[in-house]
């Protein structure tokens, strides 16, 4: 063990920049996982507290900007990892952030930091770059000069949940079957997975001392922007979308485009766009001579976007609302990825303070459906369940198999118990027709001499139609859900005193 808390496996110190974004915590991930020693610089060190390995890294509060604080933060350091971006946010941006790139390298060379790795973008030379683009290159050329042997990485669109070129992607696709969209939907665009991007970085560690240039990496499979749309939409069990080219849609029109139908924020969304205006191919292989591929090779763009929506291991991810700091790969979401990252998710939530036990409470939970019904407007569910039956679905009929107890795995009406906590949590996963995904789930919890109830309603919609759905049955929720926790609270107050010792046999079993 280090006298930082951290443990490593050669003793050698890496720094990683950009911990709180997109490709930083998935590096910091990755070289946790593999014993390495690192310190990470944040402004903000309460982003992190929920991420895995907040208590393996030395996490030092810090402005990048700041001479004394990177002369600090670079002693013993071995190798600089520079993943900081600003996405275009803010006047004069591009000069903020080479005067950041110039004082973090400096810091490097005084302090006799061995290597810098960046990760910059891919561009065509001899064309007239956006901002966002010339600026990131910009970056790329004052590491190089520093003095400090530097690797810079060029990469195209980046595939993995939370990714911003690959959530763009994913909500366009999702939201639009037919897309009026700006004529660079046609320019040719190598993505690459996010995995391949963190073995690259990785394998920088490796690299000769006084190597000191670019490289260029991608998937090796060229693709239109169109293309890649269609094949989300077929990897995301959508029909094919139409794509309408135009030749109008200038790159800030097509931002607060984007921003419309998207959550994709709109200052993230321009330069994203601007980003595209051009091919984005790599033009040489050159990183093959030091870095050998993956096992198993390159991730082509199909299987990145099945890594992505998480069916490469035997089951959906759900990204935005359950088990988000369960990383299993790159490719899964972190904690502090953004708001707008993964599915688009929409909830009801409802809460109850009762003055029944906790165990009155939760026997009224647990022996919800069935002959006991769902305690709000029986005609409503009625209703929902003959709709759901002559859309060939399972409807209501089904019942539950015992009156006042269940077992995770089993139907009820037409959901099925996903997950079950005795006494504490119930999750039920809706087997009803619907264009998306749906949960219902429940918690209790002791409060004071009472209890506190907890109820929320999750949608993940598939497609427009899922959306307008979830519009369509939204006016139906305020009175829907909220009756159905008031109503299961007082039935369980008006419960006798002895229905509380029988309905804890079940929760102490």
């Amino acid at each position: 063990m280090d006298t930082d808390g951290t443990q490593g496996t050669d003793g050698k110190l890496i720094l990683v920049t950009g911990a709180t974004g997109y490709i930083g915590g998935r590096l910091v991930t990755k070289l946790v996982a593999d014993g390495r020693r690192v310190r990470v610089i944040v402004r903000s060190p309460q982003k992190l507290k929920d991420v895995p390995w907040a208590g393996s890294v030395d996490i030092v509060q810090g402005d990048l900007q700041d001479e004394e604080t990177m002369r600090t933060v670079t002693q013993g350091v071995d190798t600089l990892y520079y993943l900081v971006h600003s996405m275009g946010s803010g006047r004069d941006f591009d000069k903020r952030e080479s005067a950041i790139a110039a004082t973090v390298s400096e810091a490097a060379a005084v302090a006799g930091v061995r290597r810098i790795v960046y990760l910059g973008g891919l561009h065509p030379e001899g064309v007239e770059l956006s901002t966002h683009m010339r600026s990131r290159t910009q970056v790329g050329k004052i590491l190089l000069d520093s003095g400090t042997p530097t690797i810079a990485f060029q990469a195209g669109v980046v595939i993995g949940s939370g990714s911003a070129s690959f959530e763009m992607i994913r909500h366009l696709s999702d939201v639009l079957p037919v897309m009026p969209a700006p004529k660079w939907v046609l320019n040719h665009i190598e993505p690459i997975a996010v995995r391949d991007v963190i073995h690259y970085l990785v394998g920088a560690l490796d690299l000769p001392d006084t190597l000191n240039r670019t490289f260029d990496i991608g998937s090796r499979e060229v693709l239109t922007y169109a293309e890649m749309m269609n094949q989300y939409a077929e990897a995301a069990g959508l029909p094919r979308r139409k794509i309408l080219a135009l030749p109008v849609l200038t790159p800030r029109l097509a931002g607060h485009w984007v921003n419309l139908v998207t959550p994709i924020p709109r200052a993230m969304a321009m330069p994203l766009i601007e980003s595209l205006q051009h091919d984005a191919v790599t033009a040489e292989q050159g990183i093959d001579e030091y870095i050998p591929a993956p096992e198993g090779g390159l991730t082509g763009y199909r299987r990145s976007v099945d890594l992505a929506l998480g069916k490469m291991r035997g089951g959906e991810v759900e990204t935005s609302w359950a088990g988000a700091s369960q990383i299993d790969t790159e490719a899964d979401p972190l904690p502090s990825d953004p708001q707008w990252a993964g599915h688009t998710v929409f909830t009801d939530v409802q809460t109850y303070s009762s003055t029944a036990s906790p165990q009155k409470l939760w026997s009224v939970v647990e022996g919800i459906g069935g002959e006991n019904g769902w305690y709000s407007w029986p005609v409503g569910w009625a209703a929902r369940g003959w709709m759901d039956k002559l859309a060939g679905g399972v409807g209501l009929r089904r019942g539950r198999r015992d009156a006042k107890e269940l077992l995770t795995g089993e139907a009820l009406d037409f959901w099925r118990v996903e997950e079950l906590v005795r006494g504490e949590r119930l999750r039920l996963r809706a087997e009803m027709k619907v264009p998306g995904r749906a949960w219902l789930e429940f918690r209790v919890e002791p409060d004071g001499s009472g209890s506190s109830y907890y109820q929320r309603a999750v949608f993940f919609p598939q497609g427009l139609s899922g959306r307008l759905y979830w519009l369509a049955v939204l006016p139906f929720h305020g009175f829907i859900f909220t009756s159905m926790a008031r109503n299961i609270a007082k039935t369980a107050e008006a419960l006798p005193g002895e229905a509380e010792t029988t309905a804890s046999e079940p929760a102490a079993a």
